[in-house]
């Protein structure tokens, strides 16, 4: 796969391309430096859910520099931005939101490669902004953290922070160029066992053990899962297993994330799940807590939007390459359940890189990293920008919303 062009403004797009989408690119090539500094310092500087708070005050400084008017924090999280530029043609227009995550993997850094969905996010921030004499509505730019644990956006969506927005538009890195986004269904799952200590040697008939009763899980996790559907996952890591040898342990902890690609079915699994945690128990004298948080549900892409965005590739000469079948899940979709959502997809390393890994963590500050956050930069603006020019795509990107909710609720 080719990469894509270092300069957006050198990849020749092809008509139609209006001279407004050409100032676009330009004003964000002219903030390339800033744009990939940011990039790389969050890179850098890895901050785990909730915690983001060097890379909130990165993006909310440069978003002053812009003239937008910042709130940071907002809402009920303290890493959360909402930052406002209104155009000058007035007030009649609609609320675009451009979007960003920042927030880093436990023990991994950005292998993710958040750290240029928040440049990205700035870079769309500065394009916009550099057009608004030919734009009548509002540029709302969203900081959003913990993406990868906890949703923080479904978190700032019961704040109404996403109240009156008519799109949410977010990029994320990928090792394939993808528009269409389908994700499953995710929750977070706390187990915490309670035992009883005791000399594991002397006298272990008088303790209970809370790790024999978290590997009697996993094991059962790993014969149910023959039960799942195809598309269905269970996973987790023991986060406390005991503190020595020679004692029983009186209190283990693990952290699971349950998912499906059909919402009935993630309903049935998380009552499965619980039944196992309970089995789990009962099998070793124990007792049993399990905490769901962190709900994402599944995907509404909305097909007027990714249309206009997958226009705006083929201008740039990148070819979308169909719909991406390695599954995930994100907090995005929550978002798309509230508004008009797309989460396309740009490649920053050759394909066959996986998310989540060491060699994803450094691809997301090679060059081809920085030239791929320039122009999703550049991608989400305009698309942005295609909204606040045409109210009939804003009216048809509602009408496609309603169609793909159809009265139903996301979970």
């Amino acid at each position: 796969m080719a990469d894509l062009p270092a300069d957006p403004t050198a990849s020749q797009p092809t008509a139609p391309y209006s001279d407004v989408k050409r100032r676009i690119a330009a004003a964000v090539e002219a903030s390339r430096a800033e744009i990939i500094d940011l990039s790389h310092r969050i890179h850098a500087d890895p901050e785990p859910a909730f915690e983001e708070h060097h890379a909130a005050a990165w993006i909310a400084d440069r978003l002053r520099a812009h003239a937008f008017e910042v709130e940071h924090p907002v809402g009920s999280l303290a890493t959360a931005i909402r930052a406002i530029r209104r155009g000058r043609l007035g007030s009649g227009g609609p609320r675009v939101g451009i979007l960003a995550e920042y927030d880093a993997l436990p023990g991994l850094g950005h292998g993710c490669g958040h750290n240029t969905m928040a440049a990205s996010g700035l870079g769309a921030a500065i394009g916009l902004a550099s057009v608004v004499d030919h734009i009548s509505g509002e540029i709302v730019f969203l900081g959003t953290p913990a993406e990868e644990y906890g949703s923080g956006k479904q978190i700032m969506i019961d704040d109404g922070l996403f109240d009156g927005l008519d799109a949410a538009l977010l990029y994320h890195p990928c090792d394939r160029n993808h528009v269409a986004c389908h994700t499953l269904a995710s929750e977070d799952v706390e187990v915490i066992f309670d035992g009883r200590q005791a000399h594991a040697s002397a006298d272990p008939w008088d303790g209970r053990n809370a790790l024999d009763a978290m590997i009697t899980l996993f094991t059962s996790v790993g014969l149910w899962r023959q039960q799942l559907r195809p598309a269905a996952r269970v996973h987790g890591v023991i986060r406390e297993g005991g503190t020595a040898a020679n004692i029983i342990p009186d209190r283990t902890s693990a952290w699971f994330m349950l998912r499906s690609d059909d919402v009935a079915d993630y309903e049935r699994m998380r009552t499965g799940f619980g039944a196992l945690c309970d089995a789990a128990a009962l099998a070793t004298g124990t007792s049993v807590r399990v905490s769901f948080s962190g709900w994402a549900a599944k995907m509404v892409d909305n097909p007027v939007l990714s249309e206009r965005f997958r226009a705006n590739m083929t201008a740039h000469g990148i070819a979308d390459m169909g719909p991406d079948e390695d599954f995930g899940s994100t907090d995005m979709a929550n978002v798309s359940w509230v508004c008009p959502t797309i989460h396309p997809d740009l490649a920053i390393c050759d394909e066959g890189v996986p998310g989540h890994s060491i060699e994803f963590r450094d691809a997301a500050v090679s060059p081809r990293a920085d030239a791929t956050t320039l122009m999703a930069a550049t991608l989400i603006a305009e698309t942005a920008y295609d909204l606040f020019a045409e109210p009939a795509l804003v009216e048809a990107a509602w009408s496609a919303f309603r169609a793909g909710t159809d009265g139903r609720t996301a979970r």
